[in-house]
């Protein structure tokens, strides 16, 4: 899959950004035969996200394991359809709280659901930030959850980069990713970003996954700071979102409420971005 298909502190530590705490296609592509006789080079990459999509819907699990990090309860497998085999992602917490305490403090509400990492596939590719990988609805052993699709060619997450203190090849192209990565969790509230949960290819391309801990209610900004700068189309299709429209995209994975938070910190992010004016944007290398 290529890069285009395909309370949290930071810190800038010489002049890196960092974090401490397609058209659609039909599912031909991989049934058009038997699936006894499809040959790999059948599947040719990249996929778009609707392949993918049909992919993890549709492929069949043939083997499992757990993934050590995360405290989602995040499973790894492995699926098939024909001869094209891939890794997904699955998580299938759905838990309410009136109230959780960490040695942060209290977070009045709390949900933390597999849900929300489909809401924010959905709403990463409305604006147009290809930063989340593909991640659909589907039941697993009879429960009801978020499979996602698997990353390859990763060199490692955040939390090694920042322990082994490297610097990335092109800073440019890194700030203006992690900009990024920070004006998406502001939007949609993501209260549990950290090391861990920011990948990046041997590129240097970052991928953001699990979400399960956003979406939280509030209308105002928790982190008004970490706005920085925006890419300019991601700017305009900011500009663009409304209650239909992501109503459309989510469905019935966020609740009116939630969509409405959505678009009242979509308005406190544009205002910002445009009160630094010209010095606010960019045009992503990436």
């Amino acid at each position: 899959m290529s890069r285009r298909l395909q309370a949290v502190a930071l810190v800038i530590l010489g002049g890196i950004w960092s974090l401490t705490a397609s058209p659609a296609a039909s599912y031909d592509r991989f049934e058009a035969q038997d699936p006894a006789s499809v040959a790999p080079a059948t599947v040719k990459a990249p996929l778009s996200d609707a392949e993918i999509e049909q992919f993890l819907l549709k492929g069949q699990v043939i083997r499992a394991k757990g993934v050590k990090k995360g405290t989602t309860g995040t499973t790894r497998v492995t699926m098939t359809v024909g001869a094209f085999t891939h890794d997904a992602q699955i998580q299938t917490i759905d838990v309410s709280k009136r109230e959780f305490r960490t040695d942060r403090g209290v977070e009045f509400n709390f949900r933390d659901s597999w849900m929300f990492n489909v809401a924010a596939y959905k709403i990463d590719r409305l604006i147009g930030l290809n930063l989340v990988p593909p991640s659909v609805a589907r039941t697993y052993k009879g429960t009801q959850g978020a499979f996602t699709w698997w990353i390859d060619d990763i060199k490692m997450d955040e939390a090694d980069r920042y322990k082994d203190k490297l610097t990335p090849p092109d800073l440019e192209s890194w700030n203006q990713q992690m900009q990024l990565v920070r004006l998406f969790d502001q939007l949609i509230a993501n209260v549990d970003r950290n090391l861990t949960n920011l990948l990046i290819g041997n590129d240097w391309s970052v991928w953001a996954i699990d979400h399960t801990r956003a979406f939280r209610t509030h209308t105002n900004l928790k982190t008004p700071g970490n706005i920085a700068r925006c890419d300019r189309q991601v700017l305009a299709k900011l500009k663009q979102l409304n209650t239909t429209s992501i109503k459309e995209a989510v469905g019935n994975h966020l609740q009116t409420y939630e969509i409405d938070a959505v678009i009242k910190r979509r308005d406190l992010i544009v205002a910002i971005i445009e009160q630094k004016g010209d010095a606010g944007l960019f045009d992503r290398k990436r």
